[in-house]
């Protein structure tokens, strides 16, 4: 055996040293690569879908286990849920005394460990409860903002200034957060002392102003960073990145096509914050939630909710049209298009699960409209930058669906426990403060978050002593 194959590889050897002769096995090498290529780049793309969707997977792997280690031998709960892989989590629910609950102090019990793994407690709000609330302080005592001055008889007053009434409409964060800043404890009059600069024109009025217009918005930022630019030495100091604006309006998203240092530098606070749109970067951006505004609370959030889901809204996006074609004539998922035959208050009031589809554009008010409700948010939007994403743990009070599992969403939905619901809607309950808007901002509300985010992305040296 030995010999023969020695035989065989002097052979092979003495006829690679002959120019002369063509090796077979370099031929078919080379004739089946591209199908080799081919074949590999398929098996990619299916790996990619399966990974993104529950469609390929067996049912039993679809299943999630969620169970507790007896705790001074309390029996462990088991929570069986149907998630999507993306949010596929692992809770630790505790009973004691026959009542269902969560710990608010983790360290008091042991975790359990079994053969997936250490279980993972994916049931509080924030990603860390103890770093959010230092830094907080912390935020709320050192952080800085300069505005550029602007004063009542400048021409474009109505864009640069607050808006002096109560603002309202679905672009109202833009409004509330510029009237909340330049009447809060964070304003410096001392660029030297600045850690961030705001730039303080407004995308939604410079739309509806007749001077400007939809056409021309790009024109009117790209001559006022040239303006600032030249007047004042601070955008020059870093190309604009310790400078920020904020637009809730999608319009926003091509504002800056004239000014692509605003675009590639500064921080842009936006209601469109979907990683489709080249406008928006990723952790350099933040998102910006779209909240219509409302001063009093709606009556009875804890009423019985017989309705599995709902949506109602404009047929913009084929999202929207796929989950027109699979469920509007569901029973148990509510899918409006059009005029509501009842108020789309008592809808959200009556609903477990209320849907945020993205439209024409990713940002809409009804996630807002969901929390408002006491409505446990269904997100089907891919590639969704939410808002306060790096402070709020959306996994513990929402459910997010692929795009592409939209045919399966009531089995999603219908698989997710009583106990798994009861505490996602308890948490809807307590993040529905940091989703409101006030005239004069409270402590962890939106407006405060909103600046949470910012003090995040402020730069962590500043150029110098003294402003140049």
């Amino acid at each position: 055996m030995a010999a023969s194959s020695f035989y065989l590889l002097h052979n092979l050897l003495t006829r690679r040293r002959d120019p002369n002769y063509p090796s077979a096995a370099l031929k078919s090498i080379f004739f089946f690569m591209p199908t080799t290529l081919a074949l590999a780049t398929s098996l990619l793309i299916v790996l990619y879908i399966s990974s993104t969707s529950t469609l390929f997977l067996p049912h039993h792997l679809q299943l999630t286990t969620s169970a507790s280690a007896s705790v001074n031998n309390e029996q462990p709960t088991k929570v069986f849920s149907f998630f999507p892989p993306e949010v596929v989590r692992f809770r630790k629910i505790w009973k004691r005394d026959g009542v269902l609950g969560e710990t608010e102090d983790p360290s008091n019990f042991k975790l359990h460990t079994g053969s997936r793994g250490m279980y993972i407690n994916d049931t509080e709000l924030f990603h860390d409860r103890d770093v959010f609330f230092e830094n907080y302080e912390e935020m709320n005592r050192s952080f800085k903002i300069y505005v550029y001055s602007h004063k009542q008889d400048d021409p474009f007053a109505n864009v640069l200034l607050p808006v002096v009434f109560e603002p309202g409409g679905n672009y109202a964060s833009e409004s509330y957060f510029k009237k909340n800043l330049v009447n809060s404890h964070f304003i410096t009059k001392d660029p030297s002392t600045a850690d961030l600069f705001f730039l303080p024109f407004s995308i939604a009025r410079l739309r509806h102003d007749p001077r400007v217009g939809i056409n021309g918005i790009q024109d009117f930022i790209r001559d006022y960073i040239f303006n600032i630019s030249h007047e004042y030495p601070y955008w020059n100091r870093s190309g604009g990145a310790d400078h920020f604006y904020v637009a809730c309006h999608s319009i926003g998203r091509s504002a800056m096509d004239k000014v692509v240092e605003v675009k590639l530098n500064a921080i842009q606070i936006v209601c469109s914050s979907s990683y489709y749109l080249s406008s928006y970067v990723a952790h350099k951006d933040a998102s910006l939630p779209q909240i219509w505004p409302r001063q009093v609370d709606p009556p009875n959030l804890a009423q019985e909710r017989s309705k599995l889901a709902f949506f109602a809204g404009t047929i913009n996006s084929p999202v929207r049209e796929k989950l027109l074609q699979v469920w509007q004539n569901d029973s148990e998922i509510s899918v409006h298009f059009g005029h509501l035959t009842t108020s789309y208050s008592k809808e959200l009031l009556g609903s477990k699960f209320c849907l945020h589809v993205k439209g024409f554009e990713v940002n809409t008010a009804r996630i807002g409209d969901a929390l408002y409700y006491g409505c446990v948010p269904v997100i089907i939007a891919n590639h969704y930058d939410l808002p306060f994403q790096d402070i709020l743990n959306w996994n513990s009070f929402s459910i997010v669906v692929a795009t592409l599992d939209i045919p399966l969403l009531k089995r999603i939905l219908q698989g997710i426990s009583v106990e798994e619901y009861l505490i996602l809607q308890n948490n809807v309950f307590k993040v529905r403060k940091h989703f409101h808007w006030h005239l004069f901002p409270v402590d962890y509300d939106a407006f405060y978050l909103v600046m949470y985010e910012l003090w995040l992305r402020r730069s962590s040296s500043r150029v110098g002593s003294q402003v140049l």
